[in-house]
């Protein structure tokens, strides 16, 4: 059975068939660190808290760091920043390698095939993605998959554009970076990232307000909507102006690149927005007028968002998976219906 597994900044998230529908799998990629005890390890492993002792200290793990950072009035940490492995963070791979086991689980059979997203190099930075694609392939094929990267981007295109297909633009709106894809009948024609994202926002929120980065994020995923009627002054209001400022920066760098790309100018393609950042009510609105205000050598005949675009990557990955397994009996995969969230 074939996987497909989404690493985000911020969140992980696996794929798998699930009858006629698919099955979603998620856990925050954080962690917390707190003072180990004999006492403390007996009651987390009760209460099935995901967790990893390391000498004198113990890190929660997922979705539950949010919830003991708050309690003890720490800092989330994170194994991921700007898209990739953070290299600030010593204890970033075995923190990601147990995330990932919790969300992907063991293979039904030595070898699965599993797709995982990577994003690519940014245009705007020095970063390169290649060490980070090459432990997670690593780490991967430790547990027992037989993993193939998938670019985040066309991920997007697979998973949404089937019936188009797989002909559009497909965006990725991240937390570590923005991914962008171009495709014709399902082969890549550009693809690029931006070393900003959801993150970069809640950064620049919090300097703005003086307002701690966590509390920025935990508002603008509690019904931030972009519709401009906030005053200016408080969190939501520096949100949309950054929103904003991010939208003028990836559509700049959209116009940039893709003139050096060799796109046929009469082509007319959808534009399929996902991620978790582009989840505020608004945002497809948005993305569409400044998009109208860009020269780019194609024409765009809508842009559409999704109704889950945290689950648009992790979907596209599994599609990818089940196509290259069924190659070789001529079928072709399709994107089915999601049937259960855990």
């Amino acid at each position: 059975m074939a996987k497909g597994l989404d690493v985000g900044t911020m969140n992980i998230l696996s794929s798998s068939p699930a009858g006629d529908g698919t099955k979603f799998v998620q856990q925050r990629n954080s962690f917390v660190e707190i003072e180990y005890s004999d006492m403390a390890e007996q009651m987390l492993s009760r209460s099935e808290v995901l967790h990893i002792r390391k000498d004198d200290k113990v890190y929660v793990v997922g979705d539950d760091a949010l919830n003991f950072a708050n309690i003890f009035n720490k800092e989330t940490r994170r194994p991921m920043q700007r898209g990739i492995l953070s290299s600030e963070e010593a204890s970033a791979i075995p923190m990601i390698k147990l995330i990932t086991e919790q969300v992907v689980g063991e293979p039904d059979s030595s070898g699965e095939n599993l797709f995982f997203s990577s994003p690519a190099d940014p245009i705007d930075s020095e970063l390169s993605t290649l060490y980070h694609q090459k432990t997670l392939e690593s780490m991967l094929g430790d547990m027992g998959y037989d993993p193939q990267p998938i670019n985040e981007g066309m991920a997007v295109i697979y998973s949404e554009l089937a019936d188009h297909n797989f002909t559009g633009l497909g965006v990725s709106f991240g937390a570590g970076m923005t991914n962008v894809c171009l495709a014709y009948y399902a082969v890549p024609v550009m693809k690029f990232s931006i070393a900003r994202g959801g993150d970069w926002i809640d950064q620049q929120a919090s300097q703005a307000t003086g307002t701690p980065v966590d509390k920025v994020t935990s508002i603008k995923e509690d019904d931030f909507a972009l519709d401009f009627q906030t005053d200016v002054g408080g969190v939501e209001g520096a949100l949309s102006i950054y929103y904003e400022n991010l939208l003028d920066y990836v559509v700049e760098n959209l116009s940039s690149e893709v003139d050096e790309e060799d796109v046929e100018e009469d082509l007319d393609v959808p534009v399929v927005v996902t991620g978790g950042t582009s989840s505020p009510d608004g945002f497809e609105k948005l993305f569409q007028q400044h998009l109208e205000d860009v020269q780019i050598p194609f024409s765009i005949s809508d842009v559409q968002s999704v109704e889950d675009p945290l689950y648009s990557v992790a979907r596209g990955s599994l599609v990818a998976a089940r196509s290259e397994e069924e190659t070789d009996s001529g079928q072709a995969a399709e994107a089915p219906a999601p049937e259960s969230e855990d």
